[in-house]
């Protein structure tokens, strides 16, 4: 049997609007309908960042380091930093890495002397409406000259009703599940429990599935008693 060799399944804006709209048992009939959809589109985005790490958000960023500076501008983009760590060089490439740990707000406050300069080895995220990034201790950018850190980004808008929806293949059901389960409150409150068991049930399956496959090692501690 013949398969079509392909796998570039996607829809538009205008189709997700579409299917969630029909599944609330309505039909669009106004460039209006398709408009508040989008709104509410936007809105389950929004509400997405609040569903923990979305992998295909991640990315990579380096900024190089100011002797003396030790805040730094994430992207506008940005959501929150996940990992950083210093280098001795831009990109990739035989360089020196050193992790940072992250740190809170309380135990930064705490620190006694953050003007104090040499090799970063804490960092504590400020997130605001874009976050910055403050290195303790401040940089003397002397050997390690650029900071690189992971950002969790935004799912960008959904935007014009020809485009796609930022996300992978495998979040399409819960988006369109998610979109029905919005249109329903406005528009078929009869349906809303249903359609938000079923928008629950495969966004979980989703978000289980949108994980990293690594090993996990699990070592017993061990007691040794002493005899006086």
């Amino acid at each position: 049997m013949a398969t079509s060799g392909t796998t570039a399944f996607n829809l538009t804006i205008d189709d997700i609007v579409e299917e969630a709209y029909e599944r609330c048992g309505l039909q669009t009939n106004s460039g209006y309908d398709i408009k508040k959809a989008r709104t509410s589109l936007n809105i389950l985005f929004s509400e997405w960042g609040n569903r923990g790490i979305h992998l295909w958000k991640t990315e990579l960023q380096e900024v190089a380091l100011v002797s003396g500076t030790s805040t730094y501008n994430t992207p506008s983009t940005t959501n929150d930093v996940l990992e950083a760590y210093i280098s001795t060089g831009s990109g990739s490439g035989d360089y020196t890495d050193i992790s940072l740990t992250k740190i809170d707000r309380s135990t930064y406050a705490a620190l006694p002397n953050k003007g104090s300069t040499g090799t970063p080895s804490q960092y504590y995220v400020d997130r605001q409406l874009t976050p910055t990034i403050t290195l303790y201790q401040t940089p003397d950018a002397s050997t390690y000259t650029y900071l690189k850190y992971y950002t969790l980004n935004r799912i960008e808008d959904a935007g014009a009703y020809g485009n796609n929806a930022d996300l992978p293949f495998r979040f399409i059901p819960c988006m369109i599940s998610g979109l029905a389960f919005y249109l329903s409150l406005k528009y078929s409150p009869q349906k809303t429990e249903a359609l938000k068991l079923y928008y629950e049930d495969e966004l979980k399956r989703a978000l289980d599935e949108d994980g990293q496959r690594t090993s996990v090692f699990i070592t017993p501690s061990t007691y040794y008693p002493t005899r006086d």
